[in-house]
């Protein structure tokens, strides 16, 4: 038989591969991943990688010789063309690898322009892999115009390095304003403000009509008739769950591949885990795009595959960096009807409410004010607006009420 299959060499299978080990599977274990690289981390790429701060040897999340020493096969530069999950093999070009168990942690895809926007030209890039930045780094030239479409959390940090190694940079938001969807204004207007000061010209309710150029970018027309000259595009409009080999494979897919609260599909000895995911929350459905959810919901489903039949419930928490201010998140905004801003030294922090109800908090410089919030959600322990909005409340006094 073909002991156990992981498809997805990132953080997620690389950790699901390690905590089978870990849990005493010692059968078969192999960890095939599409990129030649192996498993690494891609929170630093846009950061301390592309800023050139960081050898991409210490992207690595584990020396490359310790997959071999736990007896687990890697085969990397090696896409999965399909699935059978009738005869449980995986094929691999000519190759056909059957699996006793298959486990999904195919990630997710950068979006991408539309052809009728980008038509065609060189010049456009993602921030997703390690390849992506590697093409980014020689454009990254002191003086160079470089165009950012969108203003969630992979825009604005792609910005922020751009910025830091002196580049010109534009970045334009469709929506109203940036990180509408996923933070509060009052947080908005902190990093707005802290670009701007870094000379980003931040353009807010305007879009990307069509870029121009003769092979190659050079220039851009935005929603509002303005035009501006620039070298390259980094494209930061979200990603979306890599369903296609599962749903080429007849497995329940919707936002993401259907999974039950242990990690198991809709098809018999395969599981998922990861960024690709769509899971049971509170009696809804989660698909969460952060590291520690790729590392904790690989870890539940490793365990799960072995016969734990342990419910996996993640705690959301996130952060972001950019430039000296550090973002730190806990908890999901979700559904928020009133935000309670704090000051906190050289800090402060944004706590969204629902009714009377503590959903989350936004600390920006403000660790203490984070830590408190993240251990009030974990506690399940509510907390009143008032409590949090005075400045001269002592924060962790609320753990003890």
């Amino acid at each position: 038989m073909g002991g156990i299959l992981i498809i997805g060499a990132g953080q997620a299978g690389a950790s699901l591969a390690q905590k089978l080990r870990a849990e005493g599977y010692g059968g078969e274990l192999t960890l095939i991943g599409d990129e030649p690289e192996p498993p690494y981390e891609r929170p630093p790429l846009s950061k301390a990688y592309l800023l050139g701060e960081m050898e991409k040897e210490r992207l690595y999340l584990r020396p490359p010789s310790i997959y071999g020493d736990k007896g687990i096969e890697l085969r990397l530069g090696t896409p999965v063309d399909s699935i059978d999950v009738h005869r449980k093999t995986v094929m691999i070009g000519a190759d056909s690898l059957p699996y006793d168990q298959l486990a999904l942690a195919v990630g997710s895809i950068p979006n991408r322009l539309p052809h009728a926007v980008s038509r065609g030209l060189e010049g456009i890039h993602t921030v997703r892999s390690l390849a992506d930045i590697d093409r980014i780094r020689p454009r990254c030239s002191r003086g160079a115009q470089v165009l950012v479409v969108g203003g969630g959390y992979i825009g604005l940090e792609a910005a922020a390095v751009a910025a830091r190694l002196g580049l010109k940079v534009t970045l334009v938001e469709l929506a109203e304003r940036i990180l509408s969807r996923v933070a509060a204004s009052e947080t908005a207007d902190v990093i707005r403000a802290e670009h701007q000061a870094h000379g980003v010209d931040i353009r807010e309710g305007i879009g990307l009509e069509c870029l121009a150029g003769d092979r190659r970018v050079s220039g851009a027309k935005l929603t509002d008739g303005s035009t501006i000259d620039l070298d390259f595009v980094i494209v930061g409009t979200g990603i979306r769950p890599d369903t296609r080999l599962a749903e080429a494979a007849g497995v329940d897919c919707d936002n993401g591949i259907l999974v039950d609260e242990f990690g198991r599909t809709s098809a018999a000895d395969v599981w998922a885990a990861g960024d690709c995911t769509f899971f049971p929350y509170r009696g809804s459905r989660l698909r969460l795009e952060s590291v520690q959810n790729a590392i904790d919901q690989a870890e539940a489903v490793a365990a799960n595959m072995l016969g734990a039949q342990s419910p996996y419930v993640p705690f959301p928490w996130f952060w972001s960096d950019q430039y000296d201010l550090k973002l730190q998140i806990a908890g999901l905004s979700t559904g928020n009807d009133r935000v309670v801003s704090r000051k906190s030294g050289a800090g402060q922090s944004h706590w969204y409410f629902k009714g009377e109800r503590f959903l989350a908090v936004d600390a920006i410089n403000a660790p203490r004010d984070y830590m408190v919030g993240k251990r009030l959600l974990e506690m399940a322990k509510n907390v009143e607006p008032a409590q949090v909005q005075d400045p001269d409340a002592d924060l962790k006094a609320l753990l003890k009420a």
